[in-house]
């Protein structure tokens, strides 16, 4: 169907097109206990992969595309090993709700992590108790996973958005079923990548039978008679961070090295030159007292104005929510589709005991009032529209400014009070996220034919999976607080979130007047940039993105250089070879990933407990 006569089709024309030529639900299996095994599996692995990486990036990875390349692998080997026990293959159905389960573990689940949760233990120095946050973590994601109902049908249905990564998830599963050469060359192409990724870590953590140093100096000499290495600036043996640099994209890398060269070898000495930071005790904690506040200045700005400059997206998913709910009369046309949609029932009663999990947790926990608890979850209902809109259309999920708003609307709401400022922070941008990632699941479901009510079903089985990984995982590799903000752990986003209700909280007065400077230039480098790319839109690829700038400044100088060289790397073998690059570029990365953060992961969790 052309997009001309998609526009000439009445919605029920397309739905029953839809239905006729696309679904195939009712044909081939898909929600089944090996799907939503292996999905519970692969999602509760790579949700270790996503707090590894968040605690060193402030970032998130995806997990629908890796999912569906180690399941095809994983079940054709099982095949072929024991032939009696595994004697059919998945079906593509089969494949993509896997995907959707393990996505739900995998990403819906950590989020908050690596934000909120890290957040909460930097400012109060105290874990919350393990059963608050399992309940905790469950509820935000249930949230997120019932607010997605209502969206999917009119963002996906209705109005045909995009969602890139489910688009491309969706064409994986095409590959992967189709052509059986070409997926046993990405498979491998990722395997290879994860070994060279555990061998990386195992020598330079491990050291056996022979080690690799943790960093090689780029600069001789120093600053302010400080070596370069305590100003952060070397080289970090991770293949992880040049990995992910690959696929982050040109515009992103040499923005971050930009920013990173302008924090640590302009400002940062001066700031140590006016003693916002302290020279004897330089390194990057030191270092962090003093950017944090510039870089967390910059992020929020760029992300409330790039949020505010949507405003005609706002209004339209506003408008369009309430004729996505509306029943229909009982003279209508019955639509194909009302027998596999997720009823809006599952809606309603979902988001309001998810809603009431949320607010129980905020009043008995956290102390935050019942009220403030019930605008909390609303706000996450709304903003989750938006966030969800943006991911279509984009690609990208406004999580940070999702809970900027939140953080600024509690700051009037209940000043001085930090705990309530974050957590009423987490339910907005935790179910934002999650109900984001489900969405594009749930693309990639329509363009194949799935039964949308059965891929629900095993999107919110995959939150129990997430869940019961996730928790324990943060409390073996982040014991205390003074885990977080090291080497090791940067932590990023957490700063960031704890450094804004801090601010909110005491006020501009307890900062050093260098770090209040910081902050000024931060928020109007922060919109000027929007601006500056709104303004020319054609010199977009040449102006820095306010966001990776503003992120430089929270973590340390070898991390986006690593970044940056995966990213020239990557650009090097796209001009090169543009064809080998489309096929295996995102599968090598993407393995190297997957294989220095699980190997991290273990040796974190053998080092806290004596194995190692």
């Amino acid at each position: 169907m052309t997009k001309k006569q998609d526009q000439q089709m009445t919605q029920e024309e397309i739905d029953l097109h839809w239905y006729k030529t696309v679904y195939q639900g009712d044909n081939m299996p898909q929600l089944t206990f090996r799907a939503v095994l292996m999905g519970s599996v692969l999602g509760g692995v790579m949700s270790l992969s996503n707090l590894y990486v968040g605690l060193k990036t402030g970032w998130g990875l995806g997990v629908a595309i890796t999912s569906c390349i180690l399941s095809f692998t994983i079940y054709k080997s099982l095949m072929a090993i024991f032939p009696r026990w595994f004697t059919t293959e998945m079906s593509i159905l089969e494949n993509n709700c896997m995907q959707s389960t393990a996505t739900s573990a995998g990403v819906s689940t950590g989020g908050t992590m690596v934000s909120a949760i890290s957040a909460y233990l930097i400012i109060t120095g105290t874990h919350i108790s393990f059963g608050i946050l399992t309940f905790w973590t469950f509820f935000l994601a249930a949230l997120g996973v019932f607010l997605a109902i209502p969206m999917k049908r009119q963002m996906i249905n209705i109005e045909q958005l995009r969602f890139p990564s489910g688009t491309a998830a969706a064409e994986t599963l095409r590959s992967l079923h189709a052509t059986g050469k070409e997926s046993v060359k990405k498979a491998h192409a990722l395997g290879y990548g994860g070994i060279f990724g555990v061998l990386i870590t195992w020598f330079r953590d491990i050291g056996k039978p022979f080690a690799i140093p943790s960093s090689l100096p780029i600069l001789p000499g120093g600053m302010l008679g400080a070596s370069f290495a305590k100003w952060t600036i070397n080289f970090d043996m991770s293949a992880l961070l040049f990995a992910g640099g690959a696929i982050m994209g040109w515009r992103t890398a040499w923005s971050l090295l930009l920013g990173a060269s302008l924090n640590y070898f302009i400002l940062a000495p001066r700031m140590a030159e006016l003693g916002a930071i302290d020279i004897t005790k330089l390194g990057y904690r030191a270092i962090m007292a003093w950017s944090t506040w510039a870089g967390a200045a910059m992020m929020v700005s760029s992300g409330l104005l790039s949020f505010a400059m949507q405003w005609r997206v706002i209004g339209k998913s506003f408008s369009r929510l309430t004729g996505a709910l509306k029943k229909k009369k009982p003279d209508a046309k019955v639509n194909p589709l009302d027998r596999i949609e997720v009823p809006a029932s599952w809606f309603v009663i979902g988001t309001i005991l998810s809603g009431m999990g949320c607010i129980t947790i905020l009043y008995t926990y956290f102390g935050t009032s019942i009220w403030m608890g019930i605008i909390s979850v609303i706000l996450a209902f709304f903003l989750s529209l938006v966030a969800c809109r943006a991911t279509g259309e984009t690609d990208t999920t406004p999580i940070g400014a999702m809970g900027k708003i939140t953080q600024l609307t509690f700051g009037v709401l209940a000043p001085s009070n930090m705990v309530t400022n974050l957590m009423t922070a987490s339910v907005t941008a935790g179910a934002a996220g999650a109900a984001a990632d489900l969405l594009t699941d749930l693309k990639s479901g329509y363009l194949l034919g799935a039964n949308p009510r059965k891929q629900f079903i095993a999107q919110f089985i995959g939150i129990f999976a997430g869940t019961l990984v996730i928790v324990p995982a943060f409390y073996l590799i982040v014991p205390t607080a003074a885990s977080l903000g090291t080497d090791q752990w940067p932590a990023p986003a957490a700063q960031v979130w704890a450094a804004v209700a801090r601010v909110l909280a005491s006020g501009f007065h307890a900062l050093h007047p260098a770090a209040r400077s910081g902050l000024f230039w931060g928020l109007v480098a922060g919109m000027a940039l929007p601006l500056l790319e709104r303004a020319l839109p054609k010199g977009r690829k040449f102006i820095p993105s306010a966001t990776s700038v503003g992120l430089a400044f929270v973590i340390p100088f070898f991390n986006t250089l690593s970044m940056f060289l995966g990213a020239l790397a990557a650009l090097i073998w796209e001009k090169k070879s543009p064809l080998t690059a489309e096929k295996y570029l995102i599968p090598v990365s993407s393995g190297i990933i997957a294989g220095e953060s699980l190997m991290g992961i273990i040796v974190a969790i053998g080092q806290a407990k004596g194995w190692i």
